[in-house]
């Protein structure tokens, strides 16, 4: 009810606004819905991992700072292969947001290919088809309910593991995927990734962005499953916004994943130690650009077999590596 509340002041406004004569459909077109309005915040996900093992290992010294630091914060669910039926899954993650009257930030990973450059997250559907049902379906469970959606990370700076049929084919494969939102999610904003400030340089990202269609999305996000810091990202953020102007005509909001960027980036990706968990997720950019700072990956889940967390796999949570990062050392 208080969501239902919510929307028809927001479309009662938006109305007021618009030149007399303008019917309901054209409030709709001129006024695209505004997700965080509907809801009283963002979600906080009780089965993401680092709850689930403080939950499960109470008497564990590390529990309670986990439990208190992470478990409890806003945070992204991804979701692939792994999660089953993709209809079910998203479905009862943006239900159980839904019924919480909060908004639930949520991340597609399964485009072909992925991680090309990486490694450590490679996999993804099979084929085009394969993923176009995967992604339709995706959008469908969310329906007219509120969310925010990131569309595959990475996926905008591998192309120089990717040749050029690949690239379009990509690129082809993402715009579909911005108009199954568009078509069947109309309460959701989208998000292409545009990699880190040390990745690719704004001009380029903007050509990325742009050829794979972020004219059609809400914004782009930065620093996923990175370092850097807030600063550096809104001045790449705000690069790469310049850049979409100059060159296409239209400039896009941004996000900023501040999970793990509270002592910055020391110049490595793949679990690198010594790193600390940042600003919780907001709206605003914490005085900067962005539209607003996101936990996009789950602090303590490692990035794959390296770094401190060697012997594990990418996304597996470990418990001392999110101890440590509450902590910065």
């Amino acid at each position: 009810m208080r969501r239902l509340l919510r929307t028809l002041a927001a479309s009662a406004f938006a109305c007021l606004l618009l030149p007399l004569g303008t019917g309901p459909s054209s409030a709709a077109a001129a006024v695209p819905a505004d997700p965080t309005g509907m809801t009283s915040g963002f979600y906080t996900d009780p089965n993401a991992a680092p709850a689930v093992w403080a939950a499960a290992n109470p008497g564990d010294g590390r529990a309670a700072a986990i439990r208190d630091s992470i478990a409890s914060r806003p945070m992204a669910r991804w979701f692939g292969a792994w999660s089953g039926d993709i209809g079910a899954a998203v479905g009862s993650y943006v239900g159980a947001a839904d019924a919480a009257d909060k908004l639930p930030v949520l991340i597609a990973y399964n485009i072909p290919g992925r991680d090309a450059c990486g490694g450590h997250s490679g996999g993804g559907a099979g084929t085009p088809a394969a993923y176009h049902s995967w992604i339709s379906a995706f959008a469908s469970a969310i329906g007219s309910r509120p969310a925010l959606v990131v569309i595959e990370p990475d996926s905008l700076g591998d192309f120089s593991c990717l040749s050029q049929a690949q690239i379009d084919e990509r690129n082809g494969m993402i715009r579909g995927a911005l108009a199954q939102f568009r078509d069947r999610a109309p309460n959701t904003w989208t998000y292409l990734d545009a990699g880190n400030p040390a990745w690719i340089g704004a001009a380029t990202m903007a050509q990325h962005l742009d050829g794979a269609g972020v004219r059609e999305a809400h914004g782009f996000s930065l620093n996923i499953s990175n370092y850097f810091t807030t600063g550096e990202n809104t001045a790449y953020g705000n690069a790469i916004s310049s850049a979409l102007a100059s060159s296409y005509g239209y400039t896009k909001p941004y996000v900023i994943d501040t999970s793990r960027n509270g002592n910055g980036s020391d110049g490595e990706w793949c679990n690198p130690g010594g790193r600390r968990i940042g600003a919780v997720s907001q709206t605003g950019g914490g005085g900067g650009g962005a539209e607003m700072l996101l936990w996009l990956k789950t602090p303590g889940e490692s990035d794959g077999n390296c770094g401190v967390g060697g012997g594990s796999v990418a996304g597996q949570f470990l418990p001392e590596v999110a101890y440590k990062m509450i902590f910065g050392y």
